[in-house]
């Protein structure tokens, strides 16, 4: 586990800053320098432009991950470099060509029967959304090609906080009316399509390609594993982002705009393993590769131990803290409290599973995987469909839990049939007892302060009890030596 805590750590830390500069902005920023309408349509757009990201990457980001260690042969691999390199134009130039022919038809369709003079400023954007998706499509690509070679550190600042600084400079102009609101939106395309270049760069000086249009070995199987995982990929996806764009067809375009806030709360949980992940698809394609199950399955136990406890500690200062940071914010957007428990259980869930997405996308079970994935999107737009006219935004959360909770529930249930292995341990099961027990005793308890002073107290004394506990009873090896070192350095 070295190179996964060395890595996972850095990583961690710059996920942190992302998701710190991103508060500002989501929470601050964008409610103070944008209208409501604006928000909500940032907020559409991006959504809109990650659930087709994995159709125009052609599902190359895991492909490469999956095969690259499986080519030998220098010849080979830069073969199977150069089909990865230009695989995704293969689907980008005729997606490119049918919203040029169909503009006005697709924009009609993502409004639908919703015509307020509010939502149709969607059909304005789609040519940004268009360009967003390719720029994160080539950005993965190229963020794959380092992963390849256990380097995840600058893609993984790239990923999280590049952006976001370039947002908060583009939030700042806008106030400060050095541009309007049309050149932020022009803007904010530029700063993805920036990150993807510069992306490409790094990755190029840590190999850099050489073209060879040669037959690649595997051919077939490799398209038809890039083919089946645009599936995957999209399913993960639309599971994170489909609610937000379904939202747009049913509601004003604003309430998107405070579905996004408490989106975004809940989604902190998901940093460390978001974080983790980076290392741990390269490390398990390699274990799978060589057969080596019993590395394998230490790899999905001590991930899933560690990310619990992690991301259980960020669950409890988010929801013990809520309610006061909900006073700092517009009164308007207060209406997302359900949405953040239930979205941050979601979150949860996906932490304990550790490398199972790892393990799942580069086996040879991947297809029934996909197949089970298919079904549950289907489910996830008619929960969509049902629940969003009748509790709106509670609606879409709703939606999403009930999709993510079946969808981990099989992966789990599939890694164990395949593999024989499951993430949980007896010290699962005591992490879970100590965050459900925090929660009891903190939730409604709050000091009458100011509520910043009250989330600085109430989130120092979280801190010491979880970190106490979690130190003293040593639920985690790798945990513990890490505090350990703190102290010593100390």
């Amino acid at each position: 586990m070295g190179i996964v805590a060395t890595q996972s750590f850095k990583n961690i830390i710059s996920t942190y800053l992302g998701f710190f500069i991103g508060a500002i902005n989501t929470l601050f920023l964008y409610t103070e320098f944008l209208s409501d309408e604006y928000y909500g349509m940032v907020g559409y757009m991006l959504s809109l432009a990650y659930v087709i990201m994995p159709l125009m990457a052609f599902g190359v980001h895991n492909t490469l991950v999956k095969f690259y260690s499986s080519f030998k042969t220098r010849v080979s691999l830069n073969s199977f470099l150069t089909l990865m390199l230009f695989l995704p134009i293969a689907i980008i130039i005729p997606l490119v060509l049918v919203n040029y022919i169909c503009y006005d038809a697709i924009g009609d369709f993502l409004i639908g029967d919703f015509q307020s003079n509010k939502n149709t400023m969607i059909k304005n954007y789609l040519w940004h959304t268009v360009i967003v998706a390719i720029a994160l499509a080539y950005f993965e690509v190229f963020f794959a090609w380092t992963k390849v070679h256990m380097q995840t550190v600058f893609g993984n600042f790239m990923k999280e906080v590049f952006h976001r600084v370039g947002t908060m400079m583009l939030l700042f102009s806008l106030y400060f009316e050095v541009i309007d609101v049309e050149q932020f939106m022009i803007g904010l395309v530029a700063v993805y399509v920036l990150r993807m270049l510069v992306m490409k760069f790094y990755a190029f000086s840590i190999k850099l390609p050489v073209i060879i249009f040669k037959r690649v070995t595997n051919l077939s199987p490799i398209l038809k594993y890039s083919f089946l995982i645009i599936i995957a990929g999209s399913i993960a996806t639309v599971l994170l982002d489909i609610d937000k764009v379904m939202l747009g067809h049913y509601i004003p375009i604003e309430q998107i705009a405070y579905y996004n806030v408490a989106i975004f709360i809940a989604a902190v949980i998901a940093v460390p393993q978001r974080s983790m992940h980076q290392i741990l698809l390269p490390l398990s394609a390699k274990y799978l590769n060589e057969r080596d199950i019993d590395s394998l399955k230490d790899l999905y136990k001590r991930s899933s131990l560690n990310l619990f406890i992690v991301s259980g500690f960020i669950f409890l200062l988010i929801v013990l803290n809520i309610n006061q940071l909900y006073n700092i914010i517009p009164e308007e957007f207060n209406g997302g409290l359900f949405v953040v428990f239930i979205i941050s259980v979601a979150k949860l869930y996906d932490a304990i599973l550790g490398s199972n997405n790892a393990i799942l996308f580069n086996s040879d079970y991947y297809r029934m995987v996909l197949f089970f994935g298919v079904i549950l999107v289907i489910v996830m737009v008619f929960l969509n469909i049902v629940f969003i006219p009748l509790y709106g935004i509670n609606g879409a959360a709703l939606a999403t839990f009930l999709a993510i909770f079946l969808y981990n529930s099989i992966k789990l249930y599939f890694v164990y049939r395949k593999f024989k292995m499951l993430p949980f341990s007896a010290n699962t099961l005591k992490i879970a007892g100590c965050i459900t027990l925090g929660v009891v005793l903190f939730y409604f308890w709050d000091f009458s302060f100011h509520p910043i002073i009250n989330i600085i107290l109430k989130t120092a004394i979280i801190t010491i009890l979880y970190g106490l506990v979690i130190y003293a009873f040593k639920f985690s090896e790798n945990i513990t030596e890490l505090i350990d070192r703190i102290i010593k350095r100390k």
